[in-house]
């Protein structure tokens, strides 16, 4: 063993552990000493070793380098014919190959692969001629698949291969191929799976393997001929066929049928192949179900290129409706198949039918059959599914992905037989009341269809109850399933009773029975919590719908969510089985009620009646957890504040009901009970003021009571802003200013003195902090930033509220002036540079509605001294100007277009109320300045002066202008 073969061995056998470090490191370098060397001298030490060494580390190592120098360096290789004779003489050497690993007969196949993709045929036209001559020892048939294989991996093969180069070579080498050896390899394949069908059947079954791959491109005729069909139907229909085999000959019949031809060429061959042979044995259909698809997906090719009216479509259509029974078989029975396919294959035949016949409307009947069974969910898995764990959600997760196309096929399927479909859903429907034989997975299926059947029925036919709906809706409003219990059966029923409310809404005799489903154990007492959530949700969607129509049942339906109720103001939420995960966590129980007791059939003394019945206990709750927080002190985690927390939703919730007009006009008695609910709650703020969670659903509260109670809310609010201003972080003066725009939005100058107090405070909290330069790139993508830049936002928009509701003295304030100057400084800065063109835009309205109330065209008129001057001097020029030279002013952004409106509008506000005092300190300082002609600013002049359009028009194409002189020093940063 020489250095060379040692340094291989150290190699390999380090994998196992057994080298030294160092040695292993020397190995290394050693060979990759000779990789990086001549390639020349590579290839005669690796064809050397490969003669005198039987290592087969060394040898393996010898033809993976070879590979990669024919692949990588061939254009440097002066041994070529060298190469050739003794890669021909390795595949010559059957002792050889027939001791050799198969792993090494692979990297032998593909050295040769990629030597012929170079040199075949004008280089090297021998090598397919050479290894047909060795044929038939089973070492030599071995190496002829693995080398065909390999050609085919790295260079035939459509499905990798896109560069021009590969489809060059790909196109070259099978053109020589036809004219040189394809028929002779097509008989050795025939020769081969003769000969070793039963002697050595692996050898015959990846013989035929490598056929298959070939058949795509090659003569159909060598193999779709009276002599090679029928050996391979012989391997398939025979019974001691092995299953290898039977796959291999399978997948080249496959390949025949799917070989690309004219419609009338494949339907003569379609009929040729006589597939009912293998149609008609259940057990070989299971086997083979990649055959028949494929089968029956090609008839249905045909029938759709020939047209309907050709006379051959007949014919295909009836090869191709022999087909599906077992198309169906398969779908019910084969666990490994690629169901997307046969889904795929069923909505393409589905799309072809128009009337169906009578033979069709049973292979319809199948179809649903098929859908039904392939929606089901394994029952492996029911009890992870019953309480939904880990393994639950992922199979959920999983279903709704699978449940996707089969749906699509479903509506289709309804499109083209409606009676049909109708039909076998309430057969199942049926059968899953009638008996306990249907499983879980079953009935849920069955209504998941019934849910999905509605999807494809009119509002009018859902209304009228068309066709057999008017008996199957009733019967499902009453229905009570052996397994309702269970989480996913429970759920899917009430999905399919909302789906189908507006055949109640026209029919209301049923609404007792759709009062009975949400209202029992069915629904909102279901003992699942998440049922009896999604329940409490589904309920309120039915409140909403048929609202006007439940108000004599409202006794008995609060009566029956008394316990909901209760249970949700009164649980402990800190428990982990309590914690909702999303929006559905009970409230909406209470939503429903406020709708229902909120409309005004019902006498004003009975609904004060209903809400006081709701509201004290909720009070008094709070109240206590107020006594006793004064008394023992409560911790933020205790189960009394997340209960509070839960009180305020319920209360909100409830409150939804109502609205301004009945609480505020006609039933003000409302509208009190509602104020001391407010009062009371607020206290929790005073009390609690760091729970942020308990601040949040307080600020939510205020926000409804601010829409509900009007202007009576307003004698709340001073308080209410004092305490959310307390120990506020960015994200809580965001909420805040959003809470201070709906108020100013709604009661406009009433809020001025509120305003005046607490303006100081926010402008200390949020514009000193917004003062500092933001940081960009990854350090601005940290959540502190995302708040920091969610508060820039909304504080803009607040200030641009403010002005706009003519509320701008607020700013002028003896308290506020401090700030003033601060704010300018900040809104002049982000009108001109801020990334986000929309609040740029804010920002210049900002400025044009200031202009308008604190300048008039008579500058000892100004409200604010100094103001006049900031605009002209600095305003004007960086933000009217520099900021639009910017080539990041992109004209051809539509928001960015919007803002340069907006600046157009800023110039005729400061013309009209500055006049010549603004036209000459921009033309001068601004245009001329920036080397603008004197025409242009003369123009400038004038254009202001015109209409929008024409200011417009002038404006931009003197900016465009100015840019192409690279006035890029006046620019503002």
């Amino acid at each position: 063993m020489d250095d060379f073969e040692r340094a291989i061995v150290v190699i390999y056998e380090s994998t196992g552990g057994s080298a030294e470090s160092n040695l292993f490191l020397q190995a290394i370098e050693f060979c990759d000493r000779l990789k990086a060397g001549p390639p020349s001298t590579l290839l005669r030490l690796c064809l050397e070793h490969l003669h005198r060494c039987n290592l087969v580390p060394v040898q393996f190592w010898c033809l993976q380098s070879l590979h990669d120098v024919i692949r990588l360096s061939y254009s440097s290789l002066d041994d070529l014919p060298l190469l050739r004779a003794s890669l021909l003489s390795f595949l010559s050497d059957l002792s050889f190959l027939a001791s050799s690993p198969p792993f090494l007969k692979n990297k032998l196949a593909q050295a040769l692969a990629a030597l012929i993709r170079l040199e075949y045929p004008s280089l090297w036209p021998s090598p397919f001629l050479h290894i047909l001559s060795l044929l038939p020892s089973p070492a030599a048939v071995d190496m002829f698949s693995r080398l065909l294989t390999a050609l085919d991996d790295d260079l035939i093969s459509q499905d990798y291969h896109l560069s021009s180069d590969d489809v060059a070579a790909a196109t070259r080498v099978k053109d020589a191929m036809r004219l040189q050896c394809i028929p002779q390899i097509a008989r050795a394949w025939f020769d081969i799976a003769s000969l070793y069908r039963s002697s050595d059947p692996g050898l015959a079954a990846s013989t035929l393997d490598t056929m298959r791959r070939y058949v795509v491109w090659i003569d159909i005729g060598l193999v779709a001929n009276d002599v090679f069909l029928p050996l391979l139907f012989d391997l398939i229909l025979s019974h001691i066929t092995p299953e290898p085999l039977r796959a291999a000959s399978a997948g080249c019949v496959l390949a025949v049928v799917s070989k690309r031809m004219d419609p009338h060429s494949k339907l003569n061959l379609l009929r040729s192949l006589q597939l009912y042979r293998v149609l008609a044995e259940s057990e070989l259909v299971q086997k083979l179900p990649a055959l028949v698809i494929g089968y029956a997906s090609e008839a249905l090719d045909c029938y759709k290129r020939l047209g309907s009216e050709n006379e051959g479509s007949s014919s295909a259509m009836e090869i191709l409706e022999d087909a599906l029974p077992s198309v169906f078989y398969v779908m019910q029975n084969c666990e490994e198949l690629d169901a997307g396919n046969v889904v795929e294959f069923l909505s393409d035949y589905i799309s072809t039918i128009e009337m169906p016949s009578q033979k069709q409307m049973v292979y319809v009947g199948r179809m649903l059959e098929v859908i039904h069974g392939q929606i089901c969910y394994d029952p492996t898995f029911r009890e992870n599914l019953d309480v939904r764990d880990k393994i639950g959600k992922e199979q959920e997760d999983q279903m709704a992905e699978h449940r996707k196309d089969l749906f699509v096929l479903f509506r289709s399927v309804c499109r083209v037989a409606p009676d049909v479909t109708q039909l076998f859903v309430r057969s199942l429907i049926t059968r899953a009341l009638s008996s306990s034989d249907m499983s879980v997975e079953e009935v849920e299926a069955a209504l998941a269809l019934f849910y999905r059947l509605g999807e494809t029925v009119s509002e009018d036919g859902m209304k009228t109850g068309s066709g057999l709906l008017r008996e199957m809706v009733p019967c499902l409003l009453s229905a009570k399933f052996s397994c309702h219990s269970h989480r996913l059966v429970a759920l899917v029923y009430l999905e399919t009773i909302t789906r189908y409310l507006k055949f109640v809404q026209e029919n209301l005799q049923y609404i007792p029975n759709v009062l009975a489903a949400f209202l029992d154990e069915r629904g909102v007492h279901h003992p699942n919590l998440n049922v009896s959530r999604r329940a409490s949700y589904l309920f309120m969607r039915a409140v909403k719908l048929l609202k006007p129509k439940l108000v004599p049942f409202i006794d008995t339906i609060l009566q029956s969510l008394q316990g909901a109720i209760v249970q949700y103001t009164s649980s402990d939420w800190t428990s982990k089985d309590l914690k909702c995960t999303g929006f559905e966590d009970g409230s909406h129980a209470f939503e429903a009620i406020g709708m229902l007791i909120g409309v005004e059939e019902i006498p004003p003394e009975k609904q004060s009646e209903y809400l006081a019945a709701l509201l004290k206990p909720l009070c008094q709750q709070v109240e206590m957890l107020l006594m006793d927080a004064k008394v023992h002190g409560i911790e933020e985690c205790s189960p009394k504040v997340m209960r509070a927390q839960q009180i305020i939703v319920a209360v909100n919730a409830l409150s939804k009901g109502f609205s301004e007009r009945t609480v505020t006009a006609s039933r003000p008695a409302i509208g009190l009970m509602f104020r001391q609910t407010l009062d009371i709650l607020l206290q929790l703020l005073v009390t609690f003021p760091n729970i942020k969670p308990l601040r949040n659903k307080v600020t939510s509260y205020l926000h409804r009571m601010v829409e509900l109670l009007g202007t009576v809310v307003l004698p709340y609010l001073p308080m209410a802003f004092k305490q959310l201003l307390v120990d506020s972080e960015p994200k809580d003066m965001v909420d805040l200013l959003v809470l201070l725009n709906q108020v100013i939005c709604k009661f406009g100058t009433s809020l001025e003195s509120i305003l005046e107090e607490i303006f100081p405070t926010i402008a200390s909290r949020v514009f000193l902090t917004l003062s500092r330069e933001f940081p960009s790139g990854h350090a601005s993508n940290t959540e502190e930033m995302r708040e920091l830049q969610e508060l820039q936002k909304i504080s803009f928009a607040f200030i641009h509220v403010m002005v706009t509701h003519e509320l701008s003295s607020v700013l002028l304030a003896q308290n506020s002036r401090g700030y003033l100057d601060g704010i300018m400084q900040l809104l002049l800065l982000t009108s001109c540079s801020h990334t986000d063109v929309l609040v740029r835009k804010i920002c210049v309205q900002i400025f044009v509605k200031l202009i308008k109330d604190w300048c008039s065209k008579d500058i000892d008129e100004d409200r604010v001294p100094g103001f006049r001057s900031f605009i002209i001097e600095k305003f004007a020029s960086n933000c009217c100007l520099y900021s639009v030279l910017d080539k990041s002013f992109e004209f051809r952004d539509a928001n960015t277009l919007i803002l340069f409106g907006e600046i157009l509008s800023a110039q005729k506000v400061m013309y009209d109320k500055f006049g010549d005092d603004f036209i000459v300190y921009f033309v001068s300082k601004g245009l001329l300045a920036g080397h603008c002609p004197q025409d242009s600013a003369e123009q400038y002049y004038q254009h202001l002066q015109g209409n929008d359009k024409s200011f417009k028009s002038f404006y931009q194409s003197l900016i465009e202008n100015l840019r192409q002189q690279q006035n890029g020093r006046l620019i503002f940063r």
